[in-house]
């Protein structure tokens, strides 16, 4: 069992940053990668970012060059550094774990508001 728990999700006017952070626990040496998704009421959950366990990275054509997938050294902590913010990126942001027997966990979501 992987739990995940995300934070730092806020409001920023447009233009601005912030960083979200994913607390993983459990059987964290099972997890073979890890993704932020996002969602907005009446939409499917889109994928934002993954990062594998040997680092490589790949992202959604809206927010290359603006969002940085990372995770720390022990694996204890997923980030999403974001960047010149926009409206379109207003959603709910979730941390997601995929283990090697192909179960995917989640956590309960940070909610993320670019405004003016």
């Amino acid at each position: 069992q992987v739990q995940l728990v995300e934070s730092g999700g806020g409001l920023v006017q447009p233009g601005g940053s912030l960083r979200l952070s994913c607390a993983v626990s459990g059987s964290v040496f099972s997890i073979n990668s890890m993704a932020w998704y996002r969602q907005t009421p009446g939409k499917q959950r889109e994928l934002v970012a993954t990062i594998t366990g040997g680092g490589r990275t790949n992202y959604a054509d809206s927010v290359k060059g603006r969002f940085t997938i990372s995770r720390d050294n022990a694996g204890n902590t997923l980030y999403l550094q974001m960047n010149s913010l926009k409206p379109e990126d207003t959603a709910r942001y979730y941390c997601n774990a995929n283990n090697e027997q192909n179960n995917d966990y989640w956590g309960q979501g940070t909610q993320v508001a670019a405004s003016s």
